[in-house]
């Protein structure tokens, strides 16, 4: 089973290039983040014709989350549980059956974050807890489980560039950075990380040439729970895709399971 997780940074201003993805790569599932389309406006059509089953959690022009998926799912979950005042499209998990019994994925959009001195920080830090804690929940049930997505959390200096210049941002500091280990200890795998030791990185800011120039940082993780690393056969970062036209600032990251 081939999973891939991208921040799309807008699915109306992405959907040519989603299209050409899909065809050639064929995933079964995919995480999409920051759609930035209500629920209403997104495209469905366009994608559902390509044989992909669609949910949403969207948010008109700001946040959202996607799964596309060749079957459908049995069960969807939107929105993190923990928080019921909080509106923001960050979540949605799908329940899927295969041969072998279910899997759950989750499409996560993490806050940004900045700026640190801000309510906007707590906010991640409190969403950080909020996951934490559904992440123990789901691990009880002892099914594959992957929470795929854009974390907006640079967890070591390999997984930037220049990491001197993030240590006064959000994606970088020192209780992000705990708050994203702790989430791992819990017995994720960073599906990366255990195929590579090598700099990978997954997003280059639109600014300063930092595509020309390989000035990124890895920001978009899978982790998967012990029962799903078990069945681990390949993962990598789908670099190619920053070099597209009207690319998104964030590439594919995928794994394939043996599912």
């Amino acid at each position: 089973m081939k999973i891939a997780t991208w921040n799309i940074n807008g699915i109306k201003a992405r959907l040519n290039n989603l299209i050409i993805w899909l065809k050639q790569n064929q995933p079964d599932i995919v995480c999409l983040q920051e759609t930035k389309s209500s629920d209403e406006q997104f495209p469905y059509l366009s994608i559902e014709t390509l044989g992909y089953h669609v949910e949403t959690n969207g948010q008109k022009g700001f946040n959202g989350v996607a799964l596309l998926s060749r079957m459908r799912p049995y069960e969807i979950n939107r929105n993190l549980p923990g928080d019921i005042s909080d509106k923001q499209a960050r979540f949605i998990e799908g329940v899927y059956s295969t041969q072998n019994g279910v899997i759950r994925i989750a499409s996560l959009y993490l806050p940004n974050g900045n700026p640190i001195r801000s309510d906007k920080y707590l906010y991640k830090l409190s969403w950080m807890r909020r996951l934490h804690d559904f992440a123990i929940d789901r691990l009880r049930l002892e099914e594959p489980l992957i929470l795929a997505g854009d974390y907006n959390i640079i967890p070591r200096r390999i997984d930037a560039k220049d990491p001197t210049k993030w240590k006064e941002n959000a994606l970088f500091l020192p209780s992000a950075r705990e708050a994203f280990q702790k989430l791992v200890n819990l017995g994720f795998t960073d599906a990366i990380r255990a195929v590579s030791i090598e700099a990978e990185y997954t997003f280059w800011q639109y600014q300063a040439a930092a595509w020309l120039k390989n000035d990124g940082i890895r920001i978009d993780h899978l982790l998967l729970s012990p029962e799903a690393s078990d069945k681990l056969m390949q993962a990598f970062v789908q670099k190619k895709m920053r070099g597209w036209g009207q690319a998104s600032d964030h590439v594919p990251v995928w794994v394939d399971l043996d599912i």
